[in-house]
C-alpha cells in the first residue's frame, strides 16, 4: 500500500476524539448536568451552582499557571503544599498585623516565592521540575508545621478577609470575579502576545526556540513565578473560606489541577494545550464532585476520579502525538 493511500485512511475513533477533546468535554458537561439533575433536581438550585462556581474559581486560577507552565514543558506538583503554606502566611500575617491588606500581600508573595524558588532549582541546577516540585512539596509539608503547629484561625475576626471568599459584587461571587480575571489575562497572554507565542515555542522545540533567540531559562522562571504567585492567590481565597489557614488543606489539590489541565488537552510533552480546554475540564471535574456529593456517593470517589482522569487524558495525548506525528 502506497504512503499516500495510508495517509488518507480515517483515523482511528480514539485518535478522532483526542483532536476533538474540547467538543468531547462539552458534550460530556452537559450529559453530566442532565444525569446528575435527574437524580438530584436540587443540582440545579442556585446556592448548588455558586457552590460549583466557588470550587472551580480556586482550581482555574492555579489551573491557568499549570496550563502555561505544561505548554512550557514543565510541572509544578508542590501547588498544593503552597496553597497551605501561603494561607497558613496570609492568616498570621493579618492576626499579627492587624492588616487584612499584608496578609493578602504576604499570602501572595509567599505563593510568589515558592515559585521563584522552582524555578531555579529547574533553570538553574537543570534539575527535572517533576523531581524538583517533588522535593518542594516535601519540604513545604514539612516545614507549614514548624511555622505552625495547628491551624491558624482567624483572632479578631475580620470581616474583610472573610468576604474575599463569601462576599459578592452584584449576583457574582468575589472568587468567581478573581478566577474570571486570571483566566481572561491568561487567555490573552498566551493567545496575543510574544510571550504566549514563545512560551509555545519553548515546549515545542526548547533548542530551535534557543536558536530563534528566545531565552528558555528566562521564560521558564516566569512561568513558575506567575503559577506560584496564582496558587498563593488560591490559597488566600481557600483561607478566607475557612476563615483558618490549615496546613493540611491543600493536599491531593495539584492532582485535581493536573487532571484539569490535562483533561483539558494540554500536552504533557508541551508544545500545545489552551486555556478554553482546561475550563472545560475545571468544570467536568467540579460537576463531577458535586454530583458525588449531592447524590450521596462514597466521597473517596472525589479522589479517585483525578487519578482516572490523568491515566486516560495522558493516554489520549499519547495517541493525538502519534496522529500528528503521522
Amino acid at each position: 500500500m502506497s504512503e499516500t493511500t495510508q495517509a488518507a485512511k480515517p483515523a482511528p475513533v480514539l485518535g478522532r476524539l483526542a483532536e476533538n477533546s474540547q467538543i468531547v468535554l462539552l458534550g460530556l458537561l452537559v450529559l453530566l448536568c442532565i444525569g446528575i439533575s435527574l437524580g438530584s433536581p436540587q443540582f440545579y438550585s442556585v446556592e448548588n451552582i455558586i457552590a460549583i462556581l466557588r470550587q472551580c474559581s480556586l482550581v482555574l486560577i492555579v489551573a491557568a499557571g499549570m496550563t502555561m507552565l505544561l505548554i512550557a514543558a514543565e510541572v509544578d506538583l508542590s501547588v498544593g503544599a503552597s496553597l497551605a503554606f501561603s494561607g497558613v502566611v496570609a492568616m498570621d500575617v493579618t492576626n499579627k498585623t492587624g492588616s487584612v491588606a499584608l496578609g493578602v500581600l504576604a499570602g501572595i508573595l509567599f505563593g510568589g516565592a515558592v515559585g521563584l524558588f522552582n524555578g531555579l532549582v529547574v533553570t538553574r541546577l537543570r534539575v527535572n521540575s517533576l523531581i524538583a516540585t517533588i522535593a518542594t512539596m516535601m519540604i513545604l509539608q514539612g516545614s507549614v508545621f514548624l511555622y505552625s503547629r495547628e491551624a491558624v484561625q482567624n483572632k479578631h475576626q475580620q470581616v474583610a478577609f472573610t468576604e474575599i471568599s463569601t462576599g459578592y459584587v452584584g449576583p457574582v461571587p468575589i472568587p468567581v470575579i478573581i478566577a474570571a480575571v486570571v483566566f481572561v489575562a491568561a487567555f490573552i497572554v498566551l493567545r496575543y502576545t510574544t510571550i504566549g507565542r514563545y512560551i509555545y515555542a519553548v515546549g515545542a522545540n526548547q533548542k530551535a526556540a534557543r536558536l530563534s533567540g528566545i531565552r528558555p531559562e528566562r521564560l521558564k522562571l516566569l512561568v513558575f513565578v506567575v503559577t506560584g504567585l496564582l496558587t498563593g492567590l488560591a490559597g488566600l481565597i481557600l483561607t478566607s473560606l475557612m476563615n483558618a489557614g490549615q496546613p493540611t488543606a491543600g493536599r491531593g489539590f495539584e492532582l485535581t489541577v493536573i487532571a484539569a489541565v490535562i483533561l483539558g488537552g494540554t500536552s504533557l510533552l508541551g508544545g500545545r494545550g489552551t486555556l478554553i480546554g482546561t475550563l472545560l475540564g475545571v468544570l467536568v471535574l467540579k460537576v463531577i464532585d458535586n454530583g458525588i456529593i449531592i447524590l450521596r456517593w462514597d466521597q473517596n470517589l472525589q479522589m479517585v476520579v483525578p487519578g482516572v482522569v490523568i491515566i486516560v487524558a495522558t493516554y489520549l495525548d499519547l495517541i493525538r502525538s502519534r496522529a500528528n506525528a503521522r
